[in-house]
């Protein structure tokens, strides 16, 4: 579909659940990269899944953290994904291998994290009960936000559109605007409700396009702002929000509120069950309330860069809410009126004549011209819904997909060519124990060398406690079973049920191999097929009472009885 088209007649707005994407673990949050192609999940065990959303089917797992993942951002060309999980670590991660470029650890739990819109190598980071972080990539260095009171420490931020500004909100309702180079203040006003009352920031949201951008305040009224005027009103002004957006009936508390693709409409999740308010935001009207589940609780919302799609997530599934797509497959004729009522026709003198003799001379020439005219085929026009308004031209590098590898079950023989040696064997099988899904693996990464270990560094924030718990671990009355499923279990302990491989009893007489002999590569360690239990062996060979176990287990052994 043109997507020129999409903002034509009628609302621009999605009108009903379209289905649910399952990330098989449980999700907490999402969001879509800058043209709407794919959308990353993040989930309850550390995964990190990426959804093609044109085909709804998995592009890729990424089995990022240990910890359940808190907050996602894509870069802007689409080749990076920065994720923070609740162990209070940020890494980068290449979309395309797979691998983590660096890590950050931080003292205290992470809030959000967001790219810089134009710059890729710089990351905006919301610690709890620390000022915000402005992390540089390429050189792990960092800056400590100025912030507006010392002792006062819930501070959200965001980056404007470009990334010029930096929008600061702290619990008492107050608003900087720093400059992103030199973090010097340019503008600072009051949130108030009423007369002097104050309220606390709870999120800072800008539109993809225009210069608005709306505030999610405690006392339940989401605030709609015109940047420029921000600017405009310097230090300590007194701006009038555009909009004022609440539930007047049920007082409904906000979880999630962002802009739709063209700004012009904005939607917000209730924290109190699974609903999504969506409001137009030149006139400030509710247009539609979208429901899930009862008794469902919202974690996330997104709405599509492109399309009128929303997605949210509650009890750990993503739901997709579209337009209803009536499909009319009838054809008139362009100038093809259709009445309520009879209308007399006035016949034109020559509308039924073989041939028009008022018919003039110029115009048949100007048809001729028409004909002749070249039509310019090969030149492919900018997409204008992909670029921004100062932009002309797309990013021809930008990583709209991703390939799919297709999943063999049971090869029977080794189709990527010949064998791995010794060292790429046990890469391959400490891999393996570390959790990565063996099955969502390119074929590329297996036979090739050893992947090189990102380089961490800890961030150190002065004044920061250290033994906060993040919000997500702490949700009351789902505390207890979220802390016991959050997460893979380091090493294996016994608690091998998340491999997919099963130790299975081995009948008939097991041959005898010299202990020598387990580490060579004799019959099995070749193929595909055996090569799991020439690795499995070669690794046993040296303990006892490793060589023991794999004699109860058989031939395929699991892998987690390797680290006994």
């Amino acid at each position: 579909m043109n997507l020129e088209l999409l903002e034509s007649f009628g609302q621009n707005y999605p009108e009903e659940a379209d289905g649910t994407l399952d990330c098989i673990s449980m999700a907490l949050t999402c969001t879509f990269n800058r043209w709407g192609t794919l959308l990353a999940v993040g989930c309850n065990d550390g995964r990190i899944v990426i959804w093609d959303f044109l085909t709804r089917g998995i592009a890729k797992i990424i089995s990022a953290h240990i910890h359940p993942v808190c907050s996602l951002c894509w870069s802007r060309d689409g080749h990076k994904l920065v994720s923070a999980s609740t162990d209070n670590i940020v890494s980068q991660w290449d979309v395309l291998t797979g691998d983590c470029d660096q890590r950050f650890r931080f003292p205290s739990p992470i809030l959000k994290l967001q790219y810089h819109p134009r710059d890729m190598d710089k990351v905006l980071v919301c610690p709890m009960k620390s000022a915000p972080v402005l992390l540089t990539l390429s050189d792990s260095k960092h800056v400590v936000l100025p912030v507006d009171d010392d002792s006062d420490l819930n501070v959200v931020a965001a980056f404007d559109r470009r990334g010029e500004y930096i929008y600061t909100g702290n619990a008492k309702g107050k608003i900087l605007v720093l400059n992103t180079n030199t973090q010097e203040l340019v503008a600072s006003f009051r949130v108030t409700t009423g007369t002097s009352n104050t309220t606390a920031i709870k999120s800072i949201e800008f539109a993809r396009k225009g210069s608005c951008f709306l505030i999610n305040t405690a006392d339940r009224i989401i605030r709609v702002y015109d940047g420029r005027e921000i600017l405009t009103c310097g230090r300590d002004g007194e701006p009038e929000p555009m909009q004022k957006l609440q539930d007047l009936v049920n007082r409904t508390p906000w979880k999630r509120c962002c802009f739709s693709g063209d700004g012009e409409y904005i939607v917000a999740g209730s924290a109190r069950q699974h609903a999504l308010y969506i409001w137009e935001k030149s006139i400030g009207n509710l247009v539609k309330i979208l429901h899930g589940t009862r008794g469902e609780l919202l974690l996330d919302v997104a709405w599509h860069p492109v399309r009128p799609i929303i997605a949210s997530i509650s009890s750990g599934v993503v739901s997709i809410w579209a337009q209803n797509q009536v499909e009319n497959w009838s054809a008139f004729a362009p100038d093809f009126k259709e009445l309520d009522e009879n209308v007399e026709y006035e016949e034109r003198e020559s509308e039924f004549d073989i041939e028009d003799e008022d018919k003039s001379e110029p115009e048949q020439t100007g048809g001729d011209a028409a004909e002749d005219e070249e039509v310019d085929v090969t030149t492919v026009d900018p997409i204008v819904a992909f670029c921004s308004s100062d932009e002309e031209l797309e990013d021809c590098k930008a990583l709209l997909y991703l390939p799919i590898a297709p999943e063999v079950e049971d090869p029977e023989e080794n189709p990527f060519g010949p064998p791995p040696d010794a060292s790429v064997q046990g890469a391959t099988q400490e891999d393996a124990l570390a959790g990565g899904d063996k099955k969502q693996r390119q074929p590329s990464s297996e036979s090739g060398p050893a992947k090189k270990k990102a380089r961490t560094t800890t961030i150190e924030l002065q004044g920061v406690p250290s033994d906060e718990v993040h919000p997500l671990l702490g949700v009351k009355g789902d505390g207890k079973s979220k802390k016991k499923a959050a997460g893979r279990p380091k090493g294996s302990k016994g608690k091998d049920k998340d491999f997919p491989f099963r130790p299975k009893p081995y009948r008939g007489d097991r041959p005898s191999f010299p202990v020598e002999a387990l580490g060579s590569s004799g019959p099995g360690v070749g193929g595909a097929g055996g090569g799991m239990k020439g690795r499995a062996e070669g690794v046993l060979a040296p303990g006892k009472h490793a060589t023991s176990h794999a004699a109860q287990s058989g031939s395929s052994a699991s892998p987690a009885a390797l680290l006994v």
